[in-house]
Formats: structure tokens, C-alpha cells, sequence
């Protein structure tokens, strides 16, 4: 019997070297965590250059910007610990807060404008970090390349791989299919808008280039449900640019938005007067962000475009339109879903 557990012991032990053996006699470009997007960074290429993205206006090519270098070459920028002179392999530092808000600022700052307004996230508030959720797949890859996070597919974790969606709540029922969580858990949405390309470029600095939003929440079509989303405006040389996209703004809330908060809201009643949300308007010098939530659709919101002359802003006095983009398989809201939504709902 002994005998037998140690040839056992002996084949597993040889198993697992060979294992290893292999594991590094791999050419690491071939690895799967190449083609993750971790590695690739191709997500913000993804945008910038194809799908008529901004470069149509700049013309300049996505490998002359410094966005290119936002992204992880080796597993030492997320699991290497120094104590003292020595670097160790630790699982500890990929579950610091900071190791992944060192390179995930808009989520750093999410948490941070939640905190100041006392509407943090409810899992953070409770002490969560983010590898609780984002494990395996969704930080190293799975072999696959994808052009986003956006990709179905690529980003595994949901809320139903914790939660349980129960009938028994009436909004659960009639939602069913049609909306996802965050159309209705997600608080606000965290924005950087007006992004100054041409400070940015002549600065080599992203501070004081932009507005930082947090006061609305967009609704999006996206995998066939009404999801949460976001915008991002940019100028450069007088040249105005949005996309919209869906976006997950870590900005939960247990509590579920009201009814009245998206149905026959003051974003739909302006919309079914005939006019416009002014999602962001300048008055007497200062930026104004609308409240509440708003509908994807371009001809329907209405944003400033701004310019800086030394360190103020000044609205760009042009009438050529905005270009507008759609990424990450974000489509608007259709003609039925803005009727729905224009109807009153009573608690």
C-alpha cells in the first residue's frame, strides 16, 4: 500500500515539473495574457482610430500618443511585492486598491466624488475591493483577442454571479429581458468631458483639460437590454467630438432608482415638447451638468463645446456639428423605448 502512494506521489510529482517545464519553455508573446486587454491596451485604439473614431479629426496615428503605453507588459506590474531589496510574487498586491487605481483613474475618481457626495458605491462601502469580482478571465484573458471590454464576452463578471434576480420585486418582473441591473442599481455616471486635445498635446499633461461629471445617468441599448452609460466629448482646433458607449460606473446603489426618476422625467418632457436636454451648458463662466437621467439620443442632448484661452474657457463659436461616435455595440434608444419612457408610471 505504502508502495503504491509513493509511485503516486512520485508520477504527480513528475507530472507537475513537466508541467512546469512547459509552462516556461512557452514563448511568453504566445501566452494568453498577450491578447488580453490588459496587455494589448487595444481598447482606447480601438476607439481613437477605427469606427470613425477621433483620429478622423486629429490625423494623428494612435502610436504617436502616450495612450499607447497604458498597458501591462508583464504580470510584475500587478503581483510584485518589495520587501527590502527583494521582489516577491504576491497575490496580496493584485487585491491593493491602489494597484489597480494606479492605472483605472475615472474609477479612482468615481470613488472618490462618491465619498465627497456620500453616495460611495455600496461594495466598497463595505470593504469589497476590486479583484472580489474581477478574477481570473477578466484581468488575464482567456486567449481570445477583444477590441474592448465592451466585446460580449469580455468581462465575465456580473452582477448575477453574486446576486440573485427575484420576481418578487414588481420592477424585477416587468423589467424582466429588458433592462439590465445597472439601468436602474448604478447611481450616476462618472464622465470626462470637453478633453482639450490641444492643451493636452501642448502640455503633455491631461490636468485641467477636461470636466469631471458625475450628476447624470445615461440609458444605452447594449446586448439587447438597456444598460447604463456614459459620454466623452473632446475638442481640438475648434473640431467637436462625442461618443457614447455603455459603461459600468462602479457607483452602485442597493436601493433601485424610482420610477419617476426615468419615466416622465424632466429629461422626457423637455424631449417630448420638442427640445433639448442640455446635458452640459455654460453660464456665466461656469460649467452647469444636467441631474438625473437622460435617454441616448444625439439629436436630443445638448452639450457645450468649450475652448481654453490661458485659464479660462470660452464656448467655440461655430455652427459645424458635432461628430458623434458609437463604441463598444452601443446602439440609442429606439423610437418605442423614448414612448415608454415618456409614460407616467406610479409607484
Amino acid at each position: 500500500m505504502l508502495r503504491n502512494v509513493v509511485r503516486l506521489f512520485v508520477f504527480a510529482l513528475f507530472i507537475a515539473l513537466a508541467g512546469v517545464a512547459l509552462v516556461f519553455s512557452e514563448n511568453p508573446e504566445e501566452s494568453f495574457f498577450s491578447k488580453s486587454l490588459h496587455h494589448t491596451g487595444e481598447g482606447m485604439r480601438y476607439w481613437y482610430e477605427e469606427q470613425g473614431g477621433f483620429m478622423d479629426i486629429t490625423n494623428i496615428p494612435y502610436e504617436k500618443l502616450d495612450c499607447r503605453n497604458c498597458h501591462v507588459k508583464t504580470c510584475d506590474a500587478c503581483h510584485t511585492q518589495k520587501i527590502g531589496e527583494t521582489c516577491l510574487f504576491s497575490v496580496n498586491k493584485a487585491y491593493d486598491m491602489d494597484t489597480c487605481l494606479s492605472c483605472h483613474s475615472r474609477e479612482g475618481l468615481t470613488f472618490r466624488m462618491g465619498r465627497e457626495k456620500e453616495k460611495l458605491d455600496v461594495h466598497v462601502e463595505k470593504g469589497m475591493v476590486c479583484a472580489n469580482c474581477h478574477k481570473g478571465e477578466d484581468v488575464h484573458g482567456s486567449g481570445k483577442s477583444h477590441h474592448s471590454m465592451r466585446d460580449i464576452g469580455a468581462v465575465k463578471v456580473a452582477c448575477t454571479t453574486c446576486h440573485t434576480v427575484s420576481m418578487e420585486v414588481s420592477a424585477h418582473e416587468v423589467h424582466e429581458g429588458k433592462l439590465d441591473c445597472s439601468a436602474c442599481h448604478v447611481d450616476n455616471t462618472t464622465a470626462c468631458m470637453n478633453c482639450h486635445f490641444d492643451t493636452f498635446l501642448e502640455t503633455g499633461s491631461r490636468a485641467g483639460t477636461f470636466f469631471p461629471m458625475q450628476n447624470w445617468t445615461l440609458l444605452i441599448n447594449y446586448n439587447g437590454k438597456v444598460t447604463a452609460g456614459t459620454a466623452m466629448s473632446l475638442v481640438y482646433k475648434d473640431k467637436k467630438f462625442i461618443l457614447y458607449t455603455p459603461y459600468f460606473t462602479h457607483a452602485v446603489k442597493a436601493k433601485a432608482k424610482s420610477c419617476t426618476e426615468c419615466h416622465a422625467n424632466a429629461a422626457m418632457k423637455l424631449i417630448e415638447e420638442g427640445k433639448s436636454v442640455p446635458m452640459m451648458a455654460f453660464k456665466d463662466g461656469k460649467v452647469v451638468n444636467w441631474e438625473g437621467v437622460a435617454p441616448v439620443v444625439p439629436e436630443k442632448l445638448e452639450w457645450v463645446y468649450l475652448n481654453k484661452v490661458g485659464d479660462k474657457w470660452i464656448p467655440i463659436e461655430n455652427d459645424e456639428a458635432e461628430k458623434i461616435q458609437f463604441v463598444g455595440h452601443g446602439t440609442p434608444l429606439t423610437k418605442e423605448q423614448l414612448e415608454t419612457l415618456a409614460t407616467p408610471y406610479e409607484e
